[in-house]
């Protein structure tokens, strides 16, 4: 490792947003080394706190995704509020919010009044529905966004309604698809010297994400069915039985299928005119399934298992168990952050570089945390002003 700093070191994000999308970003953020202020509401602070049955309200819901970030509490209700809100804005480089489009216009803090005074801003609005259109206004979450994006149809039991993620997989995609539009902005303003406004929706990150699914439909028309556990188009990929617990399979191709024949000792089903082509193992996967299984079910998963170190085929774990496992903890995706006389325990982050430092994990703030820090060290307000503010109401 050398001495490189985190690639966004001296990047400041003012961060507006709450619940999922925009606090994931901005905490990928401050993984890359910005300096993250989030803004919270005085009183109820992000939405996530109130998810929680400690008394920090700093439960799974927020820690999940806040950890190296500062916090002022601040009333953006009242003029005094917005005013502090700008003058850190001009000391920003970023700004993320994700209030309904019309809220932050409407505060004086909307992408048009910033931009115009703060050209190298780089602004980001995410939003259910995007920043214009006839649904811009409309409210929608991530179980929504799964329903109306086309999901939702295509997950569950084959023979079962439609069923959603119990992830939120489409808030998750849109942080990470605001977080490299942020990274291009930046590059971006290195080259020409000007910010940009960023408008990015749940609804637009589900339709991108249908991929392939939405081009076959939009090549041949054809809809994809619910396949349960299985795939649409490939075979065996699958899960199977064994004589403890169920394992998955995924080798549809001719090497793949080859290899797994080999490695429980069923070299006949190569030669099987029915399983020979990908299109006949698709065709009679259901009698593929049984032959399989009627190996597989010989033996335990954990004997299959070290047979196919070599073949993708994997357990069914419980998230203890992934959290646990040997090549989960060797790639540092479980963290311990230490505060005070005991310690944080919060996933690690997936971005692993060979040269460059990332920062330090810091534990999630507490709602106002940082007040009086950010007050002072960033826009330089003296102790008599600071109380004052307190006292008015406008920061806690």
């Amino acid at each position: 490792m050398t001495d490189r700093p985190p690639p966004l070191q001296g990047i400041r994000v003012l961060d507006f947003s709450r619940i999922i999308a925009g606090p994931l970003c901005t905490q990928q953020l401050a993984d890359l080394g910005a300096d993250v202020i989030k803004v919270e509401h005085p009183v109820t602070g992000d939405e996530m706190r109130t998810r929680s049955s400690r008394g920090d309200r700093r439960g799974a819901a927020f820690l999940a995704f806040n950890r190296s970030k500062r916090s002022i509490a601040m009333d953006l209700g009242v003029p005094a509020g917005q005013d502090l809100a700008r003058r850190l804005a001009a000391t920003s480089d970023v700004v993320v919010e994700n209030f309904r489009p019309g809220v932050m216009d409407r505060l004086g803090l909307g992408p048009a009044a910033l931009r115009a005074a703060l050209p190298r801003l780089i602004y980001v609005s995410i939003s259910a529905y995007g920043a214009s259109g006839a649904f811009a206004a409309r409210p929608g979450l991530d179980p929504i966004l799964q329903a109306e994006s086309g999901m939702m149809a295509m997950t569950g039991p084959i023979d079962g309604g439609p069923t959603r993620h119990p992830l939120s997989l489409i808030d998750t995609l849109t942080a990470a698809n605001a977080t490299s539009a942020i990274c291009a902005a930046l590059l971006g303003r290195n080259q020409h010297g000007q910010g940009d406004f960023i408008d990015l929706c749940l609804l637009d990150t589900a339709v991108g994400a249908l991929s392939n699914v939405a081009l076959q439909y939009l090549t041949d028309g054809r809809l994809p069915e619910r396949s349960g556990n299985r795939h649409v188009v490939g075979a065996p990929i699958d899960l199977f039985d064994t004589a403890t617990e169920p394992i998955y399979l995924a080798m549809a191709t001719d090497r793949l299928f080859a290899d797994l024949c080999r490695a429980i000792e069923r070299p006949d089903l190569i030669d099987d005119e029915r399983f020979t082509a990908p299109s006949g193992r698709t065709r009679h996967r259901d009698a593929l399934k049984e032959e399989l299984e009627r190996t597989l079910r010989e033996r335990p998963a954990a004997e299959w298992l070290a047979r196919m170190q070599h073949l993708p085929a994997g357990g069914v774990r419980t998230v203890d168990q992934a959290l646990q496992a040997p090549e989960v903890l060797a790639r540092d995706m479980v963290r311990h952050i230490p505060e005070g006389d005991h310690e944080l325990r919060v996933l690690g982050t997936p971005f692993k570089f060979a040269d460059t430092e990332l920062a330090e994990f810091r534990p999630p703030p507490r709602l106002g945390q940082h007040t009086d820090e950010v007050l002072s060290s960033v826009l330089g307000l003296a102790s008599g002003e600071i109380e004052q503010l307190h006292r008015d109401g406008v920061v806690v």
